[in-house]
């Protein structure tokens, strides 16, 4: 099969874009990002997390991660959650919300019903005057080139940016919380890690 070269080379300037702007997250980390790294801390429930789209992944992934580092969490869809699932909210919980854009309708009304629960709403948008942005109780503002996502819309580039920043909660939470590997390994039985984990205690 023979690869046009251009084609290539668009291939490698995303990339490098891809990287440049991975890059740039530590440089936007602000007070409010500590702030919410604080208040989660501080809580005494599980974190629920919701996205839509390719923020959905995005999300689900970062749930995920948050567990796997000592701070419960778990994904909620917001389609879901404005059928019933939203019930699940009480006072006091955290809801971190993660659109680009800020504008998805499913998300912005999960926000409205947890916030009118009790419920502390901390948005990740690259967006701050968007809808999201407004409701949030605290905002974690990302700058995304357009540039790193074809037409400015398929979020290729810019869910990896905003996976570094959720990669930043879990590292900062990971270590406040002095979580270690034998804490992670006790909810990680399974897989190859599980097996070399358990096998070297055995032997």
């Amino acid at each position: 099969m023979i690869i046009e070269s251009h084609i290539q080379n668009m291939i490698k300037s995303l990339i490098s874009g891809e990287a440049r702007a991975i890059e740039s997250i530590y440089d936007q980390i602000d007070q409010n990002f500590w702030s919410a790294v604080d208040i989660i801390l501080r809580n005494n429930y599980p974190i629920i997390v919701t996205g839509s789209g390719t923020s959905h992944s995005v999300a689900l992934r970062f749930a995920h991660l948050l567990s796997c580092c000592g701070t419960p969490a778990f994904y909620i869809h917001p389609g879901d959650a404005i059928h019933g699932s939203a019930g699940v909210v009480i006072k006091g919980m955290i809801l971190i919300a993660i659109s680009k854009g800020g504008e998805t309708y499913e998300i912005n009304k999960f926000v409205e019903i947890a916030k009118e629960r009790g419920a502390f709403v901390i948005g990740i948008t690259g967006n701050e005057k968007s809808t999201l942005a407004q409701l949030s109780n605290l905002i974690i503002k990302i700058k995304i080139p357009q540039d790193i996502d074809p037409f400015g819309a398929i979020a290729l580039g810019s869910s990896l940016v905003i996976s570094a920043m959720c990669d930043a909660f879990c590292v900062a939470l990971l270590n406040l919380r002095g979580y270690s590997f034998e804490n992670f390994i006790r909810t990680h039985p399974g897989g190859e890690i599980g097996r070399k984990f358990y096998s070297d205690q055995i032997g």
